[in-house]
């Protein structure tokens, strides 16, 4: 069994992740709306703005980097289920923890390690748009690159720690000598 302080840990990254998972669902909220406003502006009126359309690709993709790890905790991420849907509880668990250790860990690790310095470079310059009536925020947006990660990660510690208790449950029911 885990340590208890493990177990602790993961119901900690799974509440964090459910935070932020349901508090970031509201930038798609925001996200329609803008879009409705710049559609209304762009067809009604014959007004376009570049601000607005960023402001949809911000919210866009603050959306998907910090939810993306709600999605994996809710069971959202695409996986082929065809042996997993119909997998015992401990070939899940075996599967869990290998993709987690093997796959997830090195990615989210690989990842925030390279973005870190281009995200550093844009917050040393304070980078804007490129677009004169853009928005000044690019290194916010570009922020968003290890945010992901990082929640990525500790969710993907979380799946692991939840992957070994499930093993080592059912490693404790089996008969000895079997």
């Amino acid at each position: 069994m885990p340590p208890a302080r493990l177990v602790a840990l993961a119901a900690r990254i799974d509440r964090l992740t459910a935070a932020v998972g349901r508090t970031v669902m509201w930038c798609l909220l925001a996200m329609v709306l803008v879009e409705v406003a710049a559609v209304l502006l762009r067809y009604v009126f014959g007004l376009g703005s570049i601000w607005l359309s960023e402001a949809i690709l911000y919210a866009h993709a603050t959306l998907f980097m910090t939810a993306a790890a709600w999605t994996l905790q809710q069971g959202g991420h695409v996986r082929v289920d065809i042996f997993y849907a119909d997998a015992s509880p401990r070939v899940r668990a075996v599967v869990d923890l290998g993709g987690a250790l093997l796959l997830l860990l090195p990615f989210v690790a690989t990842l925030g390690w390279f973005s870190l310095p281009y995200v550093a470079r844009s917050w040393a310059i304070l980078e804007r748009s490129r677009e004169a009536s853009g928005l000044p925020l690019v290194f916010l947006l570009k922020t968003l690159i290890p945010a992901f990660a990082l929640l990525l990660g500790l969710q993907g510690v979380a799946q692991a720690i939840h992957a070994w208790r499930v093993l080592a449950a059912a490693g404790s029911r089996r008969e000895p000598g079997c």
